[in-house]
């Protein structure tokens, strides 16, 4: 069996993903304790905001990584949540530090229910990229084993 660039890229996603998965979960958990008044806003803020800026590199690096190795369904699928990744980050609150969440506004319930909402989303989707990622690493080792 030859191990291919796309076998590798496919590699290096599910490990991203499985980083992806774990972060999704935090930022679930954290927004539920918010709602349930279990935990205040500035340290929800304080444990979420380190997490932003490395869940979206990661995803931009996997991503990346499946247009330099010609993988363009995988790159068609992530691109939409990049988009809003970046649209997202451009549009946050004024703030001195990384980061998407601000202590002041976050006790909105529009927000709260607008956060868990974009949580369970981008869980539902790392879900799926997860296997998708199992699927296009088996296919890219049986495609490289029959060349």
């Amino acid at each position: 069996m030859a191990f291919t660039a796309a076998v590798a890229s496919y590699m290096f996603a599910l490990i991203v993903d499985a980083f992806l998965l774990f972060f999704s979960s935090i930022h679930l958990i954290t927004f539920d304790e918010l709602m349930t008044e279990h935990k205040n806003p500035i340290d929800q803020c304080a444990s979420l905001n380190p997490l932003v800026l490395p869940e979206y590199c990661l995803h931009m690096l996997s991503t990346l990584l499946f247009l330099c190795v010609g993988e363009w369904f995988s790159l068609t699928i992530n691109i939409p949540l990049i988009a809003y990744h970046v649209y997202r980050y451009l549009h946050r609150p004024v703030m001195s530090g990384p980061g998407l969440y601000d202590p002041t506004t976050i006790l909105n319930m529009d927000m709260i229910k607008r956060c868990q909402v974009e949580g369970w989303v981008k869980l539902v989707f790392y879900i799926l990229s997860f296997f998708y990622f199992i699927y296009g690493m088996i296919s890219s080792l049986i495609a490289s084993h029959a060349i």
